[in-house]
């Protein structure tokens, strides 16, 4: 099939599904020509796509602006503005794959991940939204229980603000014990992804190297996301779970090409996905060549790897406060949902 670009490729002729790692219509509409099959936001996106053209939402923003009460329900009118907008262009994809494609993400409000009764309620409000939108949860303890009821009450669920390969195993759990209530119950479980924040992972790791003097090399740093990636995926096969990885906050495009092939979503931003259209590249299922042994060796001496890469590191309890997930908490809630409140 020649003159495939390397996205057609990925989406035609192997088991990965991708997703557009924007919520900017005209970012999504590129993403859908070129084979995406759903759309990731999260608050600081959609801050992004209101503020990178603002001429498109102009009137609807007037509107939130007038009508809403308080900082809070005016930085949810716009999350519900761009994600229903997205929905809409995702809906074909989504009843002609019989619902299990076609998504997009809404964020419940990232201070908010120690809150149980808050995210149970704002999940529940979100999922009046439409039938094609995944309500995005921390994986934080609180989290992980809003995304179990989630689960029993068939809604569509996607786990977040994850790095770890403990994280990934409690949000797979937290869905298969909801669904199997769902089941019980007489619902239908719905979809369930579970997010590993593969960059993040590499910059929080980075920096611990650097303040440790730890005896590790940038290309060592570079693997270590994938080697938490690789392992979870592994994992999730030997184990049966249904709910799917997505491999989101990449660094480069060899997030991306070392993960061909493997049975799970990557979301990709728009910088990388015009790359991999462009760009000639190796069409090659890449995701089951292991780590090297030494690497993982190496990285293995600094214990905020240990604690990201063995299935143990991290009891839940521990989710919250470790320090990309802190990090990572604040930005999303200083340049995401705060964004949204000061919109006037």
């Amino acid at each position: 099939m020649t003159g495939q670009s390397y996205l057609q490729w990925l989406s035609a002729s192997t088991k990965t599904h991708w997703w557009c790692d924007s919520g900017t219509p005209s970012e999504i509409e590129f993403a859908l020509q070129h084979g995406a099959v759903g759309v990731t936001t999260n608050p600081p996106l959609v801050a992004t796509a209101i503020g990178l053209r603002p001429e498109i939402w102009k009137s609807r923003v007037g509107e939130i602006i007038k009508t809403s009460p308080d900082p809070g329900s005016k930085a949810e009118a716009f999350v519900h503005l761009v994600v229903t907008e997205g929905a809409k262009r995702l809906y074909p994809i989504f009843t002609q794959s019989s619902k299990q494609m076609g998504y997009i993400c809404a964020q419940v409000d990232p201070s908010k991940a120690g809150n149980r009764d808050a995210m149970r309620t704002t999940a529940k409000r979100f999922s009046q939204w439409g039938p094609n939108i995944s309500i995005k949860l921390p994986a934080t303890s609180a989290g992980l229980e809003i995304i179990e009821e989630c689960a029993a009450e068939g809604i569509p669920v996607t786990g977040t603000v994850s790095f770890t390969v403990p994280q990934m195993l409690a949000v797979a759990e937290a869905h298969r014990r909801g669904s199997e209530r769902a089941v019980m119950n007489g619902k239908v479980p719905a979809p369930c992804n579970a997010v590993l924040m593969i960059g993040r992972i590499d910059d929080y790791l980075t920096e611990v190297a650097a303040d440790n003097q730890a005896k590790v090399s940038v290309a060592d740093l570079q693997q270590a996301g994938l080697a938490i990636a690789k392992r979870t995926y592994s994992l999730f096969v030997e184990r049966g779970y249904k709910a799917r990885i997505l491999v989101a906050a990449m660094r480069g495009t060899y997030h991306a090409t070392e993960l061909a092939g493997a049975d799970l979503t990557l979301s990709i931003q728009p910088k990388y996905q015009h790359e991999l259209v462009e760009h000639e590249i190796e069409k090659e299922e890449r995701y089951a060549i292991p780590i090297d042994p030494e690497v993982i060796g190496r990285l293995s001496s600094m214990k905020e790897f240990v604690r990201a890469y063995e299935p143990d590191g991290l009891s839940p309890r521990e989710f919250v406060s470790f320090g990309v997930t802190q990090r990572t908490l604040s930005q999303f809630t200083e340049t995401g949902w705060k964004q949204l409140e000061s919109i006037h």
